[in-house]
């Protein structure tokens, strides 16, 4: 039922108040803690009909945390206020939705669920009010019904999945049983569903996570048709520069909001950067004058009792404090980037290291058929296809080193990164123990290293279970650069990871000196720092170079010129680090003029 009037739910330690109004959602000065750490201190925000909000933030920001608490505020004991229209439905994809492989339902079936069950609760109260005398509570089940049906655009459901089958390029797939689907398709037939139940807001967990390139362009065409409301927490650079008409960025506890697109968002922060550093130094140049003077002043007022003197130094110590209270705070644009580093004790001369003899491999639908290629001691290849052509069943066999088709030179050390975290981190380890186990000697030795990776003190005593999918990759990371092997067998390493541990990556992987095998469906990452792919086609394995990779998805997926502009774009982008390094701002400011032009043609 309606209700007319605002209803206000008091918990102990958190306010909720559910009303109605302009705004879907509208939070006011939220707080909420961990045992372990706070997440967000007074944090506000609105979301409005229409809008495609990018939640974006570092790994462990409270992302997940925060859309936790807006689908069950009930649950959380939160200081602020969160109101939410009371007619507000909301639809979720999680992303941890796994496919079940023993669900005997075809895929329309499957996306049309809520749909069929409405549609023979219907029929069933029709038939039922042909032999039933009480007709009013019927007829009353019967517009219930009718009402749901109508809110979900019943009548046209049926197009509607076409039609959205075929935006996915999917419509293949109608007729298969949902057990038949590959990981990536089963995503997106799971985002089709909810946003054809027809949510008022459509909240979305990193979406993206493990789908190959085309089926990213379809969660792109997706995104981009739906009409509603969507909040999406994604790291994925290909989404942020396609999607999104709104910017939710959490760092450091604080929220900022943006209205504009995600290259707008970025150049904003660029700039804003370029002003706070010139402050800065103007800042510090003033607090050194400002501390030479104190100096002074308790020299001559430890030398002299006159209170004028006193007086005097008291005034100055008050300015330095004001001065310090006026330092720049700067969340959202001095991130600090992990500092990932990849190196091998034993560095090979150009060699062999990995030789694979017409390997051929069958289960299920999946077959790999006399896969041939070798890797060089300092290569650096990604291993591509579409998803469920075997690419994660391959890398797993070289990493085990046991099947005649492939041989591993001996003196090769093999580190393995795996998608399915549990299977190179046990969970129930706090971080502490999981490198003692691998190795580190004491407390200090880890707390040191794992800084890098960008987990601070406090972390250390906590669960590996309770970490998010990011900070739970940055810790494979660790664990793979610790072991300082000479071939590394990356099975996705960029999922989950924001985006400055993405760029992090790509600096470690360019300056590593052994050999890399990555499965990755991240463009980005493959361009900038890997030397070559083999691509899984028509279940074998075929050699690409860079240049040609770069052409066919730009081909299929970009504009003739957006290549060169990204690329121009990225330059200039280099030069502006480079000036504020030198403390140029002149020319930093020119070169930002010259990148707004460019950010104009995307």
């Amino acid at each position: 039922m309606i209700r007319e009037h605002i209803e206000e739910l008091i918990f102990i330690g958190s306010f909720l108040v559910i009303k109605r109004g302009n705004n879907m959602i509208k939070v006011d000065n939220l707080s909420y803690s961990f045992p372990q750490k706070d997440l967000f201190n007074n944090i506000s925000f609105t979301l409005e009909d229409g809008e495609h909000c990018a939640f974006i933030g570092t790994n462990g920001s409270g992302k997940s945390t925060l859309i936790d608490i807006i689908m069950d505020p009930e649950k959380y004991m939160f200081d602020g206020k969160l109101e939410i229209d009371p007619n507000c439905r909301i639809g979720y994809v999680s992303q941890f939705s796994q496919l079940d492989k023993t669900k005997e339902t075809t895929v329309f079936q499957y996306i049309g669920e809520e749909f069929i069950k409405l549609q023979n609760d219907i029929t069933s109260i029709c038939a039922e009010m042909e032999t039933s005398t009480d007709i009013d509570s019927l007829l009353e089940k019967y517009q219930q019904a009718l009402d749901a049906f109508d809110a979900i655009n019943g009548d046209d459901f049926e197009n509607n999945i076409n039609k959205n089958l075929n935006l996915a390029n999917l419509i293949k797939c109608k007729d298969l049983m949902i057990s038949e689907l590959s990981g990536g398709e089963f995503k997106l037939i799971q985002v089709i569903k909810e946003m054809l139940n027809s949510p008022d807001l459509m909240i979305m967990d990193e979406p993206d996570v493990f789908l190959d390139f085309e089926n990213l362009n379809s969660l792109k065409n997706l995104i981009n048709s739906h009409k509603g409301t969507m909040l999406i927490i994604t790291h994925s650079r290909y989404l942020l520069n396609h999607c999104f008409n709104k910017i939710l960025h959490l760092e450091n506890m604080e929220l900022q909001e943006f209205d504009g697109s995600y290259i707008d968002y970025n150049f904003s922060l660029l700039q804003t950067k370029i002003e706070l550093q010139e402050l800065a130094i103007a800042d510090n140049e003033e607090l050194k004058r400002n501390e030479k003077l104190i100096k002074k002043l308790r020299v001559i007022a430890t030398e002299n009792s006159e209170s004028a003197k006193g007086k005097s130094l008291n005034a100055r110590v008050k300015i330095q404090e004001r001065l310090e209270k006026r330092r720049i705070k700067a969340p959202f644009v001095n991130i600090k980037q992990p500092n990932i580093s990849l190196f091998t004790n034993n560095e090979l001369e150009e060699t062999i290291v990995l030789k694979v003899n017409d390997y051929s491999v069958a289960f299920d639908d999946m077959v790999l058929e006399n896969v041939n290629f070798e890797i060089k001691s300092t290569d650096k290849v990604a291993l591509i296809g579409s998803n469920g052509t075997g690419k994660t069943t391959l890398l797993r066999e070289i990493f085990e080193n046991n099947h005649d088709s492939i041989e591993i030179n001996e003196q090769v050390e093999v580190a393995y990164l795996s998608q399915l975290q549990g299977k190179t981190l046990n969970e129930s380890n706090t971080i502490l123990e999981e490198f003692l186990d691998s190795g580190f000697k004491n407390y200090e030795e880890i707390r040191a290293y794992i800084s890098n990776y960008g987990f601070e003190e406090e972390a250390i005593n906590q669960k590996i279970g309770s970490l998010s999918g990011g900070e739970k990759n940055m810790l494979q990371l660790a664990k793979v650069s610790a072991s300082k092997a000479n071939l590394l067998l990356l099975d996705e390493p960029t999922s989950h990871l924001d985006t400055y541990s993405q760029m992090a990556l790509e600096k470690a992987i360019e300056n590593y000196n052994g050999a890399i095998l990555m499965i990755s469906h991240d463009f980005y990452t493959i361009v900038n720092c890997m030397d070559f792919v083999l691509i899984i086609e028509d279940k074998t394995v075929r050699k690409m170079s860079i240049r040609k990779f770069r052409k066919m998805i730009y081909a299929s997926h970009f504009d003739r010129d957006y290549l060169e502009i990204e690329q121009k774009k990225k330059l200039v982008e280099t030069k502006i680090e480079l000036a504020l390094k030198n403390t140029d701002f002149t020319l930093a400011k020119a070169l930002s003029q010259e990148l707004n032009e460019l950010v104009k043609l995307l």
